[in-house]
């Protein structure tokens, strides 16, 4: 279902993205924002199920700014290890700028464009919703929102937090709700990492739910 692609940020930086494409024509355009994991098989695997429901969807590979492109991790101990390495090579703002060109290249095709992260790329969602043109923002257990938690939003918010998360508090994620009365924001019977049915702390029935809600979320704003 997918294809590769290649992008320009506005800085001149080029990166890789994949791309999946629904039968027939968009509701809207999706960019999924990947976990410090890279455009893994998981991600894409992400897009895929989007433009079965009918998204055009990109995920840009954030890691083509750092000295490991077009990197595609796994979940083990090592892999988490050089995941934290490289999203430390270049800045929040750097990500933003390229999440902006797949947002760039989605809304030229006339669509109404949303963003979806998880973990690192939960964070990089926020800021896209409080930064760029976008129509709808979701974050999945995005672990850096505090530092930026006073940005005002510009599209509606919808997060996802797991109640067991050991890296997000329960404290962090109220002052999240208190910032962002407007957003929708759930906790879930679960930890870190929820959605992935790749890693071991995948959970069936919270991933479920928070999907059933994303998707409303992108009818409701997107098409």
């Amino acid at each position: 279902m997918g294809s590769e692609l290649k992008l320009q940020a506005e800085d001149g930086h080029e990166l890789g993205a994949y791309r999946a494409d629904p039968d027939g024509k968009p509701r809207g355009g999706v960019v999924v924002i990947q976990e410090i994991f890279g455009v893994n098989s998981h991600i894409r695997a992400v897009c895929d199920g989007y433009a079965a429901d009918g998204y055009a969807c990109i995920a840009p590979a954030l890691y083509d700014r750092s000295s490991h492109k077009n990197c595609q991790l796994g979940y083990e101990a090592d892999d988490i290890a050089i995941g934290r390495e490289l999203r430390d090579e270049f800045s929040w703002d750097d990500s933003v700028q390229d999440v902006a060109a797949a947002v760039t290249v989605l809304s030229g095709e006339g669509l109404k464009v949303g963003t979806v992260g998880y973990c690192w790329g939960g964070t990089i969602s926020y800021l896209a919703g409080t930064r760029l043109p976008v129509q709808a923002a979701v974050v999945y257990y995005g672990g850096q929102i505090i530092p930026y938690v006073n940005e005002t939003a510009g599209c509606p918010l919808l997060m996802h937090f797991g109640e067991h998360d050991a890296g997000i508090s329960l404290d962090d994620v109220e002052q999240i709700r208190a910032a962002h009365p407007e957003a929708q924001i759930h906790l879930y019977d679960a930890g870190h990492g929820f959605n992935c049915d790749h890693r071991g702390s995948y959970d069936e029935a919270a991933a479920k739910t928070a999907r059933e809600r994303t998707l409303g979320l992108f009818r409701d704003q997107l098409g």
